[in-house]
C-alpha cells in the first residue's frame, strides 16, 4: 500500500520571538514493513541548524526561529510504501541496550492501579505474546478513549485513575505494565490512515514490545489491533518525550497558539 501524507504544524506567537529552538522527529525511515519513496520538509519562520540520528536511530532535525518572527510553520509531505507484517518489526538493533526499555520513566511509572491490572491478567505468563495481547485488551477496557481530558505531560497512573485518555495514555500504561512483566517496551509515534476520513487532527501513537524469537512486535492499544499496512512508523523512544514529533523552547514569544493539519490517504498506483 502506498500512503500519501501531508502534515503541517503552525505555531503563532503573540510577540516576536527573541530566541527559539525546536527538535523535529518528523521524517520516517525505511524499515521493516515500510519504504520511504519521497519525503520533503518546508520551513517558514525558521531555518535548519543540524540533522542527525538520535540514540533510537530517529531522524532528528534541529531548527531555530528566525529572529523577530511571529510564526513558525513546518510542513511535511511524502509518500511511504507499506506492507502488513502483523506488527512485527524484527530483532533488536541500534545503540540502546535491551535493558533500557525495561526502565520506567516518569510518564510510564506504575502505581497501585497499574500493578493491580497486571496482577489481574488472565493469561499464561510463559506465553509473552498472549500476555501482551491480554494486556492490550485490559488497558483499553480500563481506560476509555476520550479526547480533551489528558495532555502530553499526563502520567500513566494518572490516566489509569481517571479512566479515560488518548492513544498516548494507552501506550504509556501498556509500556509501564509490560515492564512490570519484565518485557522491554517502547513508544512509537507515526501516522495511521483512517478508514472513515482523510483529514485528522494529530498523528498517532502505539507501542512495540520485544519478544524472544519474534523481535519487536507492535500493539495499537487504542484500536485493539497490531499495526498493519495503514501505519507509518516515524520515531521510537522509551516514552512519548523521546519520540515526540516536535519539542522545543522559545524566549520572548509571549503566548503560543498551535494549529495542526494532517491528511493521510492511500495513493493509487497506476498499473
Amino acid at each position: 500500500m502506498r500512503l500519501s501524507i501531508n502534515h503541517a504544524t503552525h505555531y503563532q506567537f503573540s510577540q516576536p520571538v527573541g530566541h527559539g529552538l525546536q527538535r523535529l522527529r518528523l521524517k520516517p525511515k525505511s524499515t521493516q514493513g515500510q519504504r520511504v519513496i519521497e519525503w520533503q520538509m518546508h520551513l517558514e519562520g525558521a531555518r535548519r541548524e543540524v540533522e542527525y540520528e538520535d540514540q533510537h536511530h530517529n531522524h532528528t532535525m534541529l531548527i531555530s526561529a528566525e529572529p523577530g518572527t511571529s510564526a513558525i510553520k513546518v510542513t511535511c509531505t511524502g509518500v511511504v510504501e507499506t506492507s502488513d507484517n502483523a506488527g512485527m518489526i524484527g530483532h533488536h538493533s541500534g545503540h540502546m541496550p535491551r535493558w533500557a526499555f525495561l526502565t520506567q520513566t516518569p510518564l510510564t511509572r506504575p502505581g497501585a492501579m497499574m500493578k493491580a491490572l497486571v496482577s489481574s491478567l488472565e493469561a499464561d505468563r510463559s506465553n509473552k505474546l498472549a500476555s501482551l495481547h491480554a494486556l492490550s485488551r485490559a488497558v483499553l477496557a480500563a481506560v476509555k478513549y476520550e479526547i480533551g481530558h489528558t495532555s502530553a505531560t499526563t502520567e500513566a497512573e494518572e490516566a489509569m485513575a481517571a479512566g479515560h485518555g488518548v492513544c498516548q495514555d494507552h501506550a504509556h500504561i501498556f509500556i509501564g505494565c509490560a515492564r512490570l512483566l519484565d518485557i522491554p517496551a517502547r513508544y512509537v509515534s507515526g501516522y495511521l490512515m483512517m478508514n472513515d476520513r482523510i483529514d485528522q487532527e494529530a498523528g498517532h501513537g502505539w507501542v512495540e514490545a520485544l519478544i524472544d524469537d519474534l523481535g519487536w512486535v507492535g500493539f495499537d492499544v487504542s484500536n485493539g489491533i497490531s499495526p498493519d499496512a495503514r501505519y507509518v512508523r516515524v520515531a521510537t523512544g522509551c516514552d512519548y518525550r523521546e519520540a515526540a514529533p516536535i519539542t522545543g523552547i522559545s524566549y520572548g514569544a509571549g503566548e503560543t497558539a498551535l494549529a495542526v493539519s494532517l491528511a493521510v490517504e492511500q495513493q493509487m498506483v497506476e498499473q
